[in-house]
């Protein structure tokens, strides 16, 4: 786990790089760092191998200050794949993958065990690529190596600097595949720069979105899909990657959608009011609430007028049990599967205890489905208090 706390970077020129930036990295995770040009991504990188460092602030890894660290011993437990490659041109790809390895003066046949054991992980037969040197590899093939030149010593975290912004969009991909198919395997932490968001919804499990220095916005691919935190990050996404990331009818959840004042009545309430109070709202049914909000059935203008007779009857004598609910945050294509199995028309949503907090109608669905596919704004409306 690494963990920035209050970090500030103020070069001697006065150039604030970082503003108080607050980040977690979980364990075998992979953490990407996303914004524009010159947003911090790099400088906060450099900082967790202490390349250079901060003004004011902390980072830990797994709990420890990295200023109790030798920087030396530091950066030879991470490892670091950058968008260059920088694989050495003499050196033959055994050597290249061995290279922290044998700066650690582990022994010859453990190094080339794992120099082995690396090739074979990124399906480049050892037998095949050992001896060969880097200008006989194509670009993607570099790129693979450079990955597992970054894991040979097998390090918990590896920093990856636009590690695949180089190569063409088919490798690319190739390679963010790759990766993820890795990580599935080795579970390393991994911090990850691009400018790319499609990369970074693709291969992140946490993305962290920066500009001018701060982090914007923190949280899980879906998180930030669903709820951007400002303009900023909704124009970062933007709208048509939004809808190709993730389906139209799960960006919403029922809490989004529902109409948050429906018409409810007191079980105690007449018959004579319960009719009076669904012609107010326009509606042919009331749900029945006890004082705290707590569902307690719902009663139709057919059941109220088949009892109507008798005076002393009150809501709670003719209501129905409510057969179907729904919880709030639940994703709203639940609800619209729920609503069209049982052909209902509506469908009440539930908060702690069972309390009612509003209502899920088809008409409240195709307003919303019509804002987000014509960006025609229609409100929803209130239908009434408690009665």
């Amino acid at each position: 786990m690494i963990q920035m706390s209050g970090v500030h970077k103020v070069y001697d020129d006065g150039f604030k790089a970082l503003t108080n930036v607050n980040l977690l990295a979980k364990k075998g995770e992979i953490t990407v760092l996303i914004g524009p040009s010159g947003c911090g991504k790099s400088t906060t990188m450099k900082l967790i191998n202490r390349l250079i460092e901060p003004t004011d602030g902390s980072i830990q890894i797994e709990g420890k200050s990295i200023r109790e660290l030798n920087p030396v011993d530091l950066r030879r437990k991470i490892g670091y794949v950058i968008q260059n490659i920088g694989l050495f041109p003499h050196m033959t790809i055994a050597k290249n993958v061995a290279v922290v390895p044998t700066l650690l003066k582990w022994e010859k046949p453990r190094i080339e065990a794992r120099v082995d054991e690396l090739l074979s992980l990124v399906n480049m037969s050892p037998d095949v690529f050992r001896d060969r040197y880097p200008s006989e590899l194509s670009g993607g093939q570099q790129q693979r190596i450079g990955v597992i030149r970054a894991m040979a010593a097998d390090p918990d975290i590896i920093l990856m600097d636009e590690p695949f912004s180089a190569l063409d969009p088919i490798s690319r991909e190739q390679l963010q595949d790759e990766l993820i198919r890795l990580q599935q395997e080795v579970k390393k932490t991994i911090i990850f720069v691009t400018h790319d968001m499609d990369e970074a919804i693709r291969i992140a499990d946490t993305i962290v979105l920066m500009k001018e220095g701060q982090v914007v916005q923190q949280g899980k691919p879906e998180q930030i899909l669903r709820h951007p935190a400002d303009d900023f990050v909704k124009s970062f996404i933007g709208q048509k990657r939004l809808r190709q990331n993730v389906p139209p009818e799960d960006l919403a959840r029922v809490d989004d959608v529902m109409v948050v004042s429906p018409a409810m009545a007191l079980p105690t309430r007449g018959l004579a009011q319960a009719i009076q109070m669904m012609g107010k709202r326009k509606v042919d049914s009331l749900f029945v609430v006890d004082t705290e909000d707590i569902l307690k059935g719902v009663v139709s203008i057919y059941q109220v007028l088949d009892q109507y007779g008798g005076e002393e009857k009150t809501v709670a004598d003719v209501m129905k049990p409510v057969e179907h609910s729904i919880p709030m945050g639940t994703p709203l294509i639940l609800a619209l599967q729920l609503i069209n199995k049982h052909q209902l028309s509506n469908i009440p949503v539930v908060g702690v205890g069972g309390r009612f907090v509003g209502l899920i109608t088809r008409g409240t669905v195709v307003r919303y489905m019509a804002d987000l596919y014509m960006s025609n704004s229609t409100d929803a409306g209130g239908i009434g208090d408690v009665g």
